[in-house]
């Protein structure tokens, strides 16, 4: 059915939907106290305490986030692009093609973000749209955005938001082609044994899919090229002859991972609340795509349990580290400062149960005759502390606090994480991250020991995440 169907909109306003016209406050509305309910249903599932002071306001949050992140299901398209039509005649009597007449628009680089259909995680989207304009008008250029935002605000799989913006634009603008083109990063979030199996964990997977209507349906027509070449200027090198293979079948790394193996079968009464929330959004749970949906996200969320991990911390044979000699070393009563930098880390957090990642960082003082701690060691510290209901800064003092309590004191941690709810809530400040340090003993102190260890932090690397 197409995305702009007479039908659909007619429906929805038989149904009472309308564009951010609803009468009580998002907190008192009947579906956000329902996933209200069902997220309390999840945090007594984790075995936590939902009176406790850091949870006592997350259903309201999680309900809250979760409604504002699926807000296109209340919002027509029809509106938006009705009344930002506008005439833009082109070229008279010359060879060629310009403004209303047939000349290519990009807009390009729209940062977009979506929750999975398959495990309700959000994604990040970079959306790329073009369209050859027809009949002497243009559409204003916010509306490309808005719209495909609408689309974007939905439980949704890469191609298929692809082709619902496609087709939304086609029906709404009239033009004589409409192409869409989206890279999508999909958090690959491990569950703990794993980790330990592979320190390695790729944390992304990526795809790129592409939608095209009226001059665009043939992915061999030389406008494609003309886009695709436009689009190269952004880092995309997607070819025509490449397209039909440029997304994976099964992208969603919850329908392979190996967690339901670990954690055992789903707790019926939390997938019974996750099914409540779809319906809350205005999902049909039993719609083929979302069936598995609730089973596969509490499996993931039961990561979350408290951890039972043994962290046999006293007796441990820990390998030496190299302690700093190439930018300078620091000696203190026959004591150095030894480091071990990027520590990978995965949490949850408590606020919105969404995850937030990213490494930590721990420099320390160490005797010379002393062994220093182990990079495995420090490393289950730190996974000890991630796989849990969490907030940075105290992830961060909890790292900083064991690992003094094994060396009798001076102790710096360093944590850098993003945070998915930055993204996918309202503020949606893409690419932002956050920085908390712990200080101990002498660091606390000592200005010199202290810029000397942030000095060797690398900068962050490049890529999606």
């Amino acid at each position: 059915m197409s995305a702009l169907d007479e039908g659909h909109f007619n429906a929805e306003l038989e149904n009472g939907v309308k564009l951010n016209c609803l009468g009580l406050g998002i907190q008192d509305q009947p579906e956000t106290v329902a996933i209200a309910d069902a997220v309390k249903v999840l945090l007594q599932g984790l075995g936590e305490d939902i009176n406790r002071e850091g949870l006592k306001k997350t259903p309201l949050r999680v309900a809250k986030a979760l409604r504002e992140g699926t807000k296109g299901y209340k919002q027509r398209v029809k509106e938006i692009v009705q009344g930002a039509l506008f005439p833009e005649v082109g070229l008279d009597d010359a060879v060629g093609q310009a403004g209303g007449a047939g000349g290519l628009v990009i807009v390009r680089d729209l940062d977009l973000f979506s929750y999975c259909e398959s495990c309700l995680l959000p994604f990040q989207v970079k959306c790329q749209i073009g369209y050859v304009p027809s009949g002497q008008r243009v559409v204003g250029l916010s509306k490309l955005s808005r719209v495909a935002d609408v689309f974007a605000k939905r439980l949704q799989d890469p191609q298929r938001l692809a082709d619902e913006i496609c087709s939304a634009l086609h029906h709404g603008i009239m033009p004589a082609g409409v192409a869409v083109v989206l890279q999508c990063l999909h958090i690959q979030f491990p569950n703990i044994e794993s980790l330990f199996l592979d320190s390695n964990h790729q944390g992304w997977v990526k795809a790129v899919v592409h939608s095209g209507s009226g001059v665009f349906e043939n992915e061999l027509a030389d406008v494609w090229g003309d886009f695709l070449s436009l689009l190269k200027f952004r880092g995309i090198n997607l070819d025509k002859t490449q397209m039909k293979d440029s997304v994976q079948q099964c992208w969603c790394p919850s329908r392979y991972s190996s967690s339901a193996k670990v954690i055992g079968p789903p707790n019926r009464g939390m997938v019974t609340a996750v099914t409540s929330i779809l319906s809350s959004l205005g999902e049909d749970p039993l719609r083929k795509e979302l069936v598995g949906t609730p089973s596969r996200f509490v499996k993931w969320l039961m990561n979350f349990q408290s951890p039972n991990l043994e962290m046999k911390l006293n007796g441990v044979a820990c390998g030496r580290m190299d302690p700093l000699k190439q930018n300078g070393q620091v000696s203190h009563n026959k004591q150095q400062i030894y480091t071990e930098l990027c520590l990978s880390f995965w949490s949850q957090c408590e606020h919105h149960l969404l995850p937030f990642y990213g490494v930590v960082h721990i420099g320390y003082y160490c005797a010379e005759e002393t062994t220093p701690l182990s990079k495995s060691l420090l490393q289950s510290i730190v996974h000890f502390y991630g796989f849990k209901l969490q907030v940075q800064e105290r992830l961060t003092r909890q790292i900083a606090e064991t690992v003094s309590s094994l060396l009798g004191g001076d102790v710096m941690v360093v944590v850098e994480a993003k945070h998915t709810c930055m993204i996918s809530r309202g503020i949606e400040k893409y690419g932002s991250s956050t920085a908390t340090i712990a200080v101990l003993g002498r660091f606390s102190t000592d200005p010199a020991a202290r810029a000397m260890f942030l000095k060797n932090i690398p900068n962050p690397a490049s890529g999606g995440s």
